[in-house]
């Protein structure tokens, strides 16, 4: 049940190809003044438009991973989910560098996942620890991405169109790479080159409904107390890539299954019940794109895909078919783990039972990792150098009898 889950999945990663998302959309567009690339992807889609247009100034911002020297460019690293010291440099190293660009010039700005924690630049009065600290509350609340931005924004000088204001007067034409789900320019990477989510007084009703004003520093409720609205120009934006492109080119490469229309998103326990009504349904192939999301109650090890799949293997340990599940994150990573996610399958708990260990128990402190690994379960692909979000794959068998279908993804094996 699980050969060629892992291809489909691959396929729709080579679908958010950087490089060639960057080749596509760059005819037409006049050689820049400066190249700023910033996200994951951010080295292959600055080589890229190196390419096209050599010898322009380039700066570039990524996560260790994905760091590699790029002849022309200067490199910087920072951290990933949380930002730390180097995202501060690197994040003051772009407001100064798009500053220096005056009236009729241009920069192109190359935007993919996961440059919100990589470039940083706090409002003044707010730390990096602070600012840092705030993240982390946001994300143990369980809170989803375009919350998350909401409030980030606007404790940044970076981000909800931070790095267009800088770059005024020169104008900033942006090539996006999205990994939030529904492409939201404003959300990816918290929108550099954008209009922010919203002001600072959306930012603390947000904060206050969630039950996290009180928690954060007080030098985020001042700065927020204080901060007035911002007029981002406009320049142009284009989008390159998207979770929504790379579900289609699974469901390009598995012939015969089914991408559901609504994707995989919010509590992880939800996405984990819909999937299993899925699999109850009967034999198929099913594809799904989303980005889940996880309160923290624990301080174990593990990602959102990892849980997601391991709930799922608990919500089917009664189906009495064969099945396979994957669910993975497209940058190769999941969490703060070398794993992109999980492929699980009908003998999952058995093999975590086996081991000596309790897969409900580890759900519970939010610790997925070390019963997946146990399991053999793990998705390991290594960085991938793109972000679009999750991919997901479900298979569901009969009680009996094989057929074999054949794909560009591979060999299928399907029960009947």
């Amino acid at each position: 049940m699980r050969d060629g889950l892992t291809d489909i999945f691959m396929a729709g990663v080579r679908r958010a190809d950087p490089g060639r998302a960057v080749d596509g959309a760059l005819p037409g567009i006049a050689r820049p003044d400066l190249i700023v690339s910033i996200g994951k992807a951010g080295v292959a889609m600055a080589r890229a438009a190196l390419a096209a247009f050599p010898g322009v100034p380039c700066l570039i911002v990524t996560n260790p991973e994905n760091a590699e020297d790029v002849a022309g460019a200067n490199v910087l690293v920072g951290g990933h989910p949380v930002p730390d010291a180097g995202s501060l440099a690197a994040g003051e190293a772009v407001l100064e560098a798009v500053g220096a660009l005056g009236a009729g010039q241009t920069c192109l700005a190359l935007i993919s996942g996961g440059g919100s924690a990589l470039a940083a630049a706090p409002v003044a009065g707010v730390s990096l620890a602070d600012k840092a600290e705030v993240s982390r509350l946001l994300l143990a609340a369980g809170l989803d991405i375009r919350a998350m931005n909401l409030v980030r924004q606007n404790l940044s000088r970076l981000k909800g169109g931070g790095l267009a204001r800088a770059a005024a007067p020169a104008t900033v034409t942006s090539l996006i790479l999205s990994d939030v789900v529904g492409d939201d320019l404003s959300a990816i990477a918290s929108g550099p080159t954008v209009a922010p989510l919203g002001g600072p007084g959306a930012a603390v009703e947000l904060l206050r409904k969630s039950d996290l004003w009180e928690r954060i520093p007080e030098s985020c409720r001042l700065a927020l107390g204080q901060a007035g609205g911002a007029v981002t120009p406009l320049g142009e934006t284009r989008l390159i890539g998207s979770n929504r492109l790379s579900a289609e080119a699974m469901l390009a490469a598995a012939p015969g299954a089914t991408l559901d229309p609504v994707p995989l998103e919010g509590d992880v326990a939800d996405a984990a019940a819909r999937v299993a009504a899925v699999a109850r349904r009967g034999p198929g192939l099913t594809l799904w794109g989303g980005e889940t999301t996880v309160i923290l109650r624990g301080d174990g090890r593990g990602g959102r895909n990892q849980e997601l799949a391991l709930r799922v293997a608990l919500a089917l340990g009664d189906l009495g078919r064969p099945w396979a599940f994957l669910s993975g994150g497209t940058d190769g990573r999941d969490g703060p783990t070398d794993a992109a996610g999980a492929l699980v399958d009908d003998g999952t708990l058995s093999r975590i039972a086996a081991a000596g260990l309790d897969a409900e128990a580890a759900l519970a402190r939010n610790d997925s990792y070390p019963v997946l690994a146990a399991a053999g379960d793990l998705l390991m692909t290594g960085g991938t150098g793109t972000n679009v979000a999750d991919l997901q794959v479900l298979r569901v068998g009969g009680s009996r009898g094989k057929d074999r279908v054949t794909g560009d993804a591979g060999p299928l094996d399907r029960t009947t």
